[in-house]
């Protein structure tokens, strides 16, 4: 039984590549790539790909290779009812 890369499962979580594509609002085509391996799912899609799976595949499944990075976004991202505080704004 061959087992389903992230961005396979991610398109089998929402009904399929051209599903996936329409979510994201890129071709078809974009995400045929990245199924086949011909591009690598870029880092700013990975946080959109995360929403639209429920959390079914995870930025860390989808590019390993940036696991400090989603680590930072993780544990500063605001808690649930939080406001971040934009940078260099001192809250009053």
């Amino acid at each position: 039984m061959e087992t389903l890369s992230p961005i396979q499962r991610a398109c089998a979580a929402v009904g399929g590549q051209a599903r996936l594509a329409a979510l994201l609002q890129v071709t078809p085509a974009v995400v045929h790539q990245w199924v086949h391996g011909i591009r690598r799912v870029p880092v700013e899609r990975c946080t959109e790909i995360e929403r639209a799976t429920a959390s079914v595949v995870t930025c860390e499944e989808l590019r390993p290779d940036r696991a400090e990075h989603w680590a930072y976004l993780r544990s500063t991202s605001p808690k649930d009812g939080e406001l971040a505080q934009p940078v260099g704004r001192e809250a009053a």
